[in-house]
């Protein structure tokens, strides 16, 4: 059974296939996401992506905005008013004649990451700012922390969005992220903190023990989990390795194919989004 993960973002579309296991069958491969972000050039995208991956079963879906049974309600980062209640699975199912799930791309993520125990949070670092929470492997949907107010006027993303990190350089936006950890850690009190999305390539600090970051193709290796039950605690699952700043970076330069989109990979021992 293999699924073609697709990772939509506000500056790129990623697609990846994997076998049952998890483990990637193809390259990446990753195109620019097409101006205006409308539903019909990005499903003309997905068709012509899917092509060059070549065959598959299923198909899932990470999508940047809130996604309810496998319908977009936002997209503050695409053409939002366009997807606005917009049936992408189903779409996506009329182009491709493949059975289709949609979900949240931080929370696909996760399903990549977490352990799959007690309380766990993933914000993902990229054009704007991606959050998941679980509990006990379980995700709990659609919570939008990016447009919850930060401080000095601004939402968190527009303190370490995209636009935050060309504005004020590397180093500045290093220290907001880490003013993020420093508040988002006492009021979720999670027991594991994870830190991906395109942008945690930039980070160069210290993190507090329990936080750690994940390579960015996890919103892609987290998309198996839209398929399958909740894992049986005596079948242990292999997953995608989170670590320390420095660790990461190390991985980039030297043989860290998960980060680069080789075939480094595993599946997420959380629990299905539906």
């Amino acid at each position: 059974m293999r699924t073609l993960c697709i990772d939509i973002g506000g500056t790129g579309i990623k697609a990846i296939i994997l076998d049952e296991q998890g483990t990637p069958t193809t390259d990446r491969l990753r195109v620019s996401t097409p101006q205006p972000a409308s539903p019909d050039p990005i499903l003309d995208l997905i068709e012509e992506m899917s092509r060059a991956q070549g065959e598959f079963d299923r198909v899932s879906i990470g999508f940047p905005g809130v996604v309810m049974e496998n319908v977009t309600k936002t997209a503050p980062h695409l053409d939002n008013e366009k997807w606005k209640g917009f049936a992408l699975g189903e779409a996506v199912e009329r182009r491709l004649g493949k059975p289709v799930r949609v979900a949240n791309d931080a929370g696909i993520q996760g399903l990549a990451v977490i352990e799959g125990k007690g309380l766990e949070m993933v914000l993902t670092l990229g054009t704007g700012l991606g959050c998941a929470l679980y509990i006990d492997g379980h995700h709990v949907p659609n919570i939008e922390l990016a447009h919850h107010p930060f401080g000095n006027g601004k939402t968190y993303e527009e303190y370490v969005g995209k636009k935050a990190l060309k504005k004020i350089g590397k180093k500045k936006w290093n220290k907001r992220v880490r003013e993020v950890i420093d508040q988002v850690l006492p009021i979720w009190n999670p027991s594991k903190l994870y830190l991906g999305g395109g942008n945690a390539k930039h980070l160069n600090i210290d993190l507090p023990p329990d936080v750690s970051i994940t390579p960015n193709i996890a919103g892609l290796l987290g998309g198996i989990g839209l398929w399958q039950d909740a894992p049986s605690a005596s079948r242990p699952r292999r997953r995608v390795s989170a670590g320390s700043s420095n660790e990461v970076r190390a991985m980039k330069r030297g043989n860290g194919r998960a980060a680069r989109g080789g075939a480094t990979s595993s599946k997420g021992r959380g629990r299905p989004l539906h």
